[in-house]
């Protein structure tokens, strides 16, 4: 577990009552939850329990139908009351599948947060941060050149990484970043994670149900199920958990089992 003192009281993003649906469908019910600055909490729940729209709430991406988000003090859930591209510029986002440009090479997809947001920066400016970036995520300068097309999964993940890191955030968002990747490529993904986190004093959020990565990176894992926050807890606390249905998803049981069965 990474090794970061975090102040209890110091909350970065905050979630009250959020409810979110779509349709007929109800996702969120009433997610609460505190994620403290500096601290890297996971948000594990199966496929389509809403983890990804819990995300995208709090990068300002969906807005809930009834709640609270708030990013660093400022409420985001009623955003006619604030710049939505100033809270933005505070976070970074690792998306699935990690929606590179396919028309761009490495180094233009890196550099595009930063032109779009930038626009003050020299070329040369703007060139050394890439190069930067792409040190951070343990690739070579030559990389820049290379097209989406001519990266495995892994290295995509990691380009758009860099891509995320390029307007130094106060927190990162990652979604599912280990789904589809060998064990291998999956753990080389978890360590730049924790890098992120050691080198830029980041705030982060994993979303995952991928339990190996969740154990290897949380400081606090949070347990999303049916539209509810059921528990949280460090890592130790959520393996020795009590509560069977989270021990039902950490374990992959196919059932409920108790002391009776």
């Amino acid at each position: 577990m990474p090794n970061v003192k975090i102040n209890p009281d110091d909350v970065m993003i905050k979630l009250r009552g959020l409810k979110k649906t779509f349709g007929s469908q109800d996702v969120l019910l009433d997610v609460n939850l505190d994620i403290r600055r500096g601290e890297t909490m996971v948000i594990i729940g199966q496929s389509g329990s809403g983890k990804s729209v819990i995300l995208k709430h709090m990068i300002g991406l969906l807005q809930p139908d009834e709640g609270e988000v708030a990013v660093d003090g400022i409420t985001i859930s009623t955003p006619k009351f604030f710049d939505t591209r100033t809270i933005r510029r505070k976070m970074g986002m690792l998306f699935q599948m990690g929606a590179l440009f396919d028309s761009m090479d490495t180094g233009e997809n890196i550099a595009f947060a930063l032109r779009e947001h930038h626009p003050e920066l020299t070329e040369a400016q703007v060139q050394k941060v890439v190069t930067e970036n792409l040190k951070l995520i343990n690739l070579v300068p030559e990389f820049r050149v290379k097209m989406p097309s001519e990266l495995s999964g892994g290295m995509r993940k990691r380009v758009a990484l860099a891509r995320a890191i390029a307007l130094s955030p106060e927190i990162l968002l990652y979604d599912e970043p280990t789904t589809g990747l060998d064990p291998i490529t999956s753990d080389v993904i978890n360590d730049l994670i924790l890098d992120m986190q050691s080198k830029l004093g980041v705030t982060s959020v994993v979303v995952t149900h991928d339990m190996v990565s969740a154990f290897k990176v949380a400081d606090r894992i949070a347990m999303l199920y049916k539209g509810r926050i059921i528990e949280v807890g460090t890592v130790d606390e959520i393996k020795n958990t009590e509560n069977p249905f989270v021990r039902q998803f950490i374990t992959g049981q196919r059932k409920i089992t108790t002391e009776e069965d």
